[in-house]
Order: structure tokens, then sequence, then C-alpha cells
């Protein structure tokens, strides 16, 4: 089994920033993918972005939802199997509850179908 655990959600104004982290446990290694997807009121679950696993330098392989714009980023930490999110340019329409997940594969993906665990998610609200 896998454990999920994302932070750094919250409330902030429009243009405002926000760090999402989602830390992994159980198991699960570095060698695995993992993406971000959110879920607003009323609507599906989204790709937002993904990273590849840690193989022969495969993990800065990104991959980006069209409407991040260069606007968020996703990285790993050096060690460990942490990921971060990094929003910024925040706006209303932002507004979603972002989930992490793992695949049991090193290739990034944007399908939540290839995704194998996920977490509880963590609410980021944007307020104009």
């Amino acid at each position: 089994q896998v454990q999920l655990v994302e932070s750094g959600g919250g409330l902030v104004q429009a243009g405002g920033s926000l760090r999402l982290s989602c830390e992994a446990s159980g198991r699960t290694s570095r060698r695995n993918a993992m993406g971000w997807f959110r879920q607003a009121p009323g609507k599906e679950r989204e790709f937002v972005a993904a990273i590849a696993g840690s193989i022969a330098g495969s993990s800065s392989l990104t991959l980006y939802a069209d409407f991040v714009k260069g606007r968020f980023t996703i990285s790993r930490e050096n060690v460990g199997t942490r990921v971060y999110l990094q929003l910024n340019s925040l706006k209303p329409e932002d507004t979603a509850v972002y989930y992490c997940a793992v695949r049991e594969n090193w290739a990034r993906s944007s399908r939540a179908n290839d995704y194998d665990y996920w977490g509880q998610g963590t609410q980021v609200t944007v307020s104009s």
C-alpha cells in the first residue's frame, strides 16, 4: 500500500501564490511517477501536472495541463518521495481540491486512470 498526504492548501487572493506538498510513504519510491489533479465543485477531476520517476535522469520530465500556462511548477525534493506543486498567479477559477497521485510506473501521464493511489486532497481557494 501507498499513502499520500497533501498539505499547503489555503485561502489566497487572486494573483497570489501557494506551494502544495505531497509526501508519499509505503510501497513507493522515487522511481514512481507522480501527478497533481484538481476538482472544483460541480466539475470533473482534471489533470494539472505530472513528473516522471527518477530513472536515468527522467525525473526532470514534466507534463502540464494547457491551462497552467507557465503559472504552476511541479518538482521533486532531491532525496525522498516528496513532490511539490508551486502555484503562482492564482485565479479564482483555480479554486478546487487538489489531489496528489502516484502510479506504479515511471512514465508521467495526464490520465487519472493511470494512477494507482490517491491522497485525500487539499483545498485551494482563490478570492477575487
